[in-house]
């Protein structure tokens, strides 16, 4: 699944523009090409290389992706998107966990580029089901955290997780909101949905 995915994701970047490649992604900071570098720049690196990455971040875990990421900040969007095609199956780091990382990560960040450019897709169910749940607890993304004291209710799955007052929407939307991007809190209805808004926000 996670072959599938970023062999889609290289698909649909073919199509964009340059004006695309620059636009703002729903990432903080990043735009659509920095979100496909800091992609592939966990690829190649062993666990020696990240030791390395977060010296050179002075030990601050939210500077670690810019340090990785401005190693391949060279490329061109042509070699990011030949670097996907090139390498489907996930290496390095989003190979772990039987590329449930590489998976998630790829299907998070194609929504952060296709939502603000209003190009959106249809995820195929058999690949949110099986993101859903790692995103509660992957370690990366602290899910839980995210919707602590509420339970998100996938309307379109039969998806839930979580005890307190509910937000319903979208898996794909409960997906992005386990990822904490906090203008997706907006689409989703319910009391447990102003809880979000407030806290994502």
């Amino acid at each position: 699944m996670a072959a599938a995915e970023r062999s889609e994701l290289a698909d649909f970047l073919t199509t964009l523009t340059d004006d695309q490649w620059n636009a703002q992604s729903l990432c903080s900071r990043w735009r659509v090409r920095d979100v496909v570098t800091h992609m592939i720049s966990y690829e190649e690196h062993s666990t020696r290389d990240l030791l390395r990455r977060f010296r050179t971040a002075r030990f601050r875990f939210g500077d670690l992706n810019d340090v990785a990421r401005a190693e391949y900040d060279h490329l061109e969007p042509a070699q990011l998107i030949k670097f996907l095609r090139d390498h489907p199956t996930p290496q390095g780091s989003t190979a772990r966990l039987n590329g449930r990382v590489g998976l998630v990560d790829a299907m998070i960040h194609q929504q952060d580029i296709r939502r603000p450019l209003g190009l959106p897709r249809e995820i195929p169910v058999e690949r949110l089901r099986c993101a859903l749940p790692f995103a509660v607890t992957a370690p990366p993304l602290r899910g839980f955290w995210h919707a602590r004291g509420v339970r998100l209710v996938a309307t379109d799955l039969g998806w839930s997780r979580g005890r307190g007052p509910e937000a319903d929407g979208t898996a794909e939307a409960i997906l992005m909101i386990l990822a904490g991007r906090p203008t997706v809190a907006e689409e989703l209805t319910g009391p447990g949905a102003a809880i979000l808004r407030q806290r994502l926000g």
